[in-house]
């Protein structure tokens, strides 16, 4: 099975051909922005961090921004810091330009303020744009892609239709030697021992069962109830109950596959598979994180709808229920809710989906993209100092 992408200098393969401007920090944003803004056919990465940070929060942040300028969808980048944040924007810059994709980066302080900035960007970024138009896509396997697996907005029919159904897609992307990311940490709790059963080896049945630990542990600490969130108020108006119904739902997205690995926040995994990576359970957090981590496409379930996406990745929303296909058809890409209504079996929904994954992944534009919906979200560990 293929699909036509765009293959890297490092032999990646993308499905997008983004130019980006990575923001390295908050006071880099104005200018990012308007860098985009002027230039059809790029994006910018703006977010809240880069600075006042320390330790492990800071790492987590760079290796995030590290993860976003690596991804195969992204052609080339060019790098915007301020010039005196704490994020190290330089070695940022070189270790992206170790893919070998064209790569630039200017300081506002150095360049002499927002406005030379901006123009000097403009500069930069209309010596690649007619090169990097004239790429082509080309014939690649299905086993290059690394699909990463979210649900928000979540009703009954999540759990029943929208994710099982996801999650034969997953498998079958990973028998073909392709990779699959299960994330939301909070939303395996309870159902965790399922997946630990599920693990190729002890090692990694440990891990899943630490990483949930460890967030119900830090939950304590801040003095609160995790059902305060989880499941979310719209979750319980869409008919879920517990947070461990809300979790036996969420695992289906990640079928039947046995689990190859746990990985760290926006950490590329070290093998094809089925993997878990630890985040939040914020989807737009848990995105971003996934993308960093090498995914090329998203496959979002929701039952009560949600319009996010993110700037290099196309997210394909999938409802299993009809209403709100019926209800936000801007923004839903996919309706499985003909599950329920009759109309289709479950088997051909899944080879509609895979078809639906296959046409995105070689150029097709999802809702959220044609809407512009680029939204960022970067976890923090610690707070600003």
């Amino acid at each position: 099975m293929n699909f036509k992408g765009y293959r890297r200098e490092n032999g990646s393969i993308g499905v997008r051909n983004h130019i980006l401007i990575l923001s390295s920090t908050v006071c880099a944003n104005h200018v990012a922005d308007q860098i985009a803004s002027k230039i059809k056919g790029t994006v910018a990465f703006c977010h809240s961090n880069g600075c006042g940070q320390l330790g492990i929060d800071m790492e987590q942040t760079y290796n995030t921004l590290v993860g976003i300028g690596k991804n195969p969808n992204v052609a080339a980048v060019l790098v915007i810091g301020l010039g005196c944040e704490s994020l190290p924007t330089q070695r940022l810059y070189e270790e992206i330009k170790n893919t070998k994709k064209k790569v630039a980066y200017l300081s506002i302080q150095d360049s002499g303020g927002t406005l030379k900035t901006i123009k000097e960007g403009i500069k930069v970024i209309s010596s690649w744009v007619k090169t990097i138009k004239k790429e082509k896509r080309i014939e690649a396997n299905i086993s290059e892609l690394s699909i990463g697996l979210e649900c928000g907005g979540s009703d009954a029919t999540s759990g029943m239709i929208a994710n099982p159904v996801v999650g034969h897609v997953s498998d079958v992307i990973v028998k073909l030697g392709g990779t699959s990311i299960l994330s939301e940490t909070p939303e395996l709790i309870g159902a965790e021992h399922i997946l630990a059963k599920r693990a190729k080896t002890k090692e990694v049945a440990d891990k899943i069962l630490s990483i949930v630990h460890n967030f119900e542990e830090k939950a304590k600490s801040m003095g609160v109830d995790i059902r305060g969130v989880q499941p979310s108020p719209g979750n319980i108006r869409g008919g879920i109950t517990t947070l461990e119904e809300k979790s036996l739902g969420c695992i289906h997205k990640a079928g039947r596959s046995t689990v190859n690995e746990v990985v760290g926040y926006a950490v590329p995994p070290s093998t094809k598979g089925l993997i878990i990576m630890d985040t939040t359970g914020f989807d737009v957090e848990s995105m971003i994180g996934m993308i960093a981590g090498g995914s090329q496409i998203i496959l979002f379930t929701t039952g009560r709808g949600t319009p996010v996406g993110t700037p290099i990745a196309p997210v394909i929303k999938i409802t299993g229920n009809y209403q709100t296909f019926k209800k936000m058809p801007d923004n839903i890409d996919f309706n499985a809710g003909t599950i329920i209504t009759g109309e289709q079996t479950k088997e051909k929904v899944v080879e509609e989906l895979l078809k639906e994954l296959i046409l995105v992944a070689s150029g097709k534009s999802t809702k959220s993209e044609l809407l512009g919906h680029r939204e960022v979200g970067i976890t923090r560990i610690g707070p600003s100092i």
